[in-house]
């Protein structure tokens, strides 16, 4: 972004329309990147001076010191000098006071003074007494990473970041939508998503928006231009709040093209309680999967996209989850309404008990639980195992009363994912080719098979070899099945004996 007094746009016909470089411009960024290229060694009062030279030749000198303005921040400044400026100062004015300066000579006196306080020579005195001051650090390093063409396609992004210092509404349609969500949320924007004739636009307002017209956000905007700008399709329009009147302003892919432009770092939640269920949900091991911002949901002539999805890891099915903090009266109405007119979707709402809400969503036929602070996840696993249990029982009932699996050993968890079941559908499915054992479907050959190979005695590790044969994975539940056990010897080695006899 660049100052807003390097702000150049144009107004003609009531627009608002950023001035961007041309091919005609690139001479002009080649001779600024060479001014600080020339200079590395010298101070910066050098530099500055050289860059007035280049603005008093240049036809826009807001163009020079924007091209400038975007070097210099990737350039290295140091303070050069024998002694540290301070201690220097401290040395100067003490003996200043001492002599009582008035003329020219009193000054030298004082400062021959101050360099026998510090054994030093006068001159070291002079060089290091404003060293510190901006216009004596010297460029130290200037290895920009541009070229005249990136440099002028950076200040075409600078310059419209700028322009939206002062926008009260940004509307935006892009290829990658869900990006712009994201970003938005953690600039801690409000949005709306609206279906149009030309595709779904993301329509972009601070909160005190709501109420009365604010600059307050603008440095938001410009930052939400760079994850714009990052996608290969897409159009922008803001209301500008030029000086009290309202102008347009609208930017495209066309206008603005910055190759590796990094987005807003992730990441990836818009409020703390958002963060702390996400974390603590993840840390339990159960059979739902958390999602982060899911596909939009059609609401009537707009869409929304909820805070969270759970999807359920043995059926097609997911929960949507949408996390209502404090928010304005008037946003909450908006989203009332959209959780209204849902259709066909499981919706869970943790509501803010502030909000005084949690009746209305439920008239909406959507599952709420509310919260103060932080969102039980408690609350959320027990509405899961609702629907769980649900899921669990259609399951079961789908499958046949009947199953026999190929393998002559089979685990029950590999059987139930092969029918998208979970472990409890399986209960009361009857196997009439396979033995259960421990958790796993066996043949009873596959049992006389290994009981035949089995001798009371053999070590640990042999009777292991001889399961692992047959891809038995629970080896104490099958042994205990064949009447043996294993007497340990020490941590590690043991032999096997019949149950109930000692070696």
């Amino acid at each position: 972004m660049l100052r807003k007094d390097l702000l150049r746009v144009s107004r003609a016909g009531g627009g608002y329309r950023p001035q961007f470089t041309e091919r005609r411009h690139r001479p002009l960024a080649a001779k600024v990147l060479g001014t600080f290229t020339e200079h590395v060694g010298s101070r910066r009062a050098d530099l500055d001076d050289a860059l007035e030279q280049l603005e008093a030749e240049a036809a826009d000198f807001k163009l020079v010191r924007g091209f400038a303005a975007l070097v210099e921040r990737e350039c290295s400044f140091e303070v050069d000098a024998p002694l540290p400026p301070r201690r220097v100062r401290r040395a100067a004015f003490e003996a200043a006071a001492a002599v009582g300066v008035a003329s020219a000579a009193e000054r030298e006196r004082a400062i021959r003074l101050a360099a026998d306080s510090l054994q030093v020579d006068p001159d070291a005195i002079e060089g290091s007494l404003y060293a510190d001051r901006a216009v004596n650090e010297v460029l130290v390093d200037a290895d920009v990473p541009w070229d005249p063409e990136t440099l002028c396609a950076q200040y075409d992004l600078s310059l419209a970041q700028t322009a939206l210092f002062d926008a009260t509404e940004v509307r935006v349609r892009s290829n990658d939508p869900k990006a712009l969500v994201s970003a938005v949320k953690r600039l801690r924007l409000m949005y709306e998503i609206e279906r149009t004739s030309e595709g779904r636009e993301l329509v972009v307002t601070g909160p005190d928006a709501l109420f009365r017209r604010t600059r307050r956000y603008g440095t938001a905007f410009a930052r939400l231009l760079r994850t714009v700008a990052g996608t290969a399709d897409w159009r922008l329009t803001a209301t500008i709040d030029d000086r009290g009147r309202e102008r347009t302003l609208t930017l495209s892919d066309r206008d603005i093209s910055v190759p590796d432009v990094e987005p807003l770092a992730e990441p990836a939640f818009d409020s703390g309680v958002e963060a702390d269920f996400a974390g603590r949900f993840r840390a339990l091991d159960l059979d739902w999967t958390l999602v982060r911002e899911p596909e939009p949901l059609e609401t009537g002539t707009r869409v929304m996209i909820p805070d969270f999805a759970f999807e359920y890891d043995h059926a097609d099915f997911r929960l949507f989850f949408e996390v209502m903090g404090f928010w304005t009266p008037e946003y909450v109405e908006k989203k009332l309404a959209q959780l209204g007119e849902l259709e066909d979707v499981e919706m869970l709402v943790a509501v803010d008990e502030s909000l005084g809400v949690g009746e209305e969503i439920a008239a909406r036929d959507h599952r709420v639980v509310t919260y103060s602070g932080t969102v039980r996840v408690k609350d959320i696993v027990d509405v899961l195992r609702e629907y769980e249990s649900d899921l669990v029982a259609d399951a079961a009932a789908a499958l046949p009363a009947a199953l026999v699996p190929d393998p002559d050993v089979v685990t029950l968890d590999t059987l139930a994912a092969e029918h998208g079941v979970g472990m409890d559908a399986l209960a009361g499915v009857r196997f009439p080719e396979h033995e259960r054992v421990g958790g796993s479907l066996v043949r009873p050959a596959t049992i006389d098979a290994i009981d035949d190979e089995l001798t009371a005695g053999m070590s640990r590790d042999a009777a292991e070899s001889v399961l692992d044969e047959y891809a038995i994975a629970e080896t104490s539940a099958l042994l205990s099945r064949l009447g043996y056990r294993i007497e340990w010897d020490g941590l590690t080695d043991g032999t096997l004996q019949p149950k109930g006899e000692s070696k």
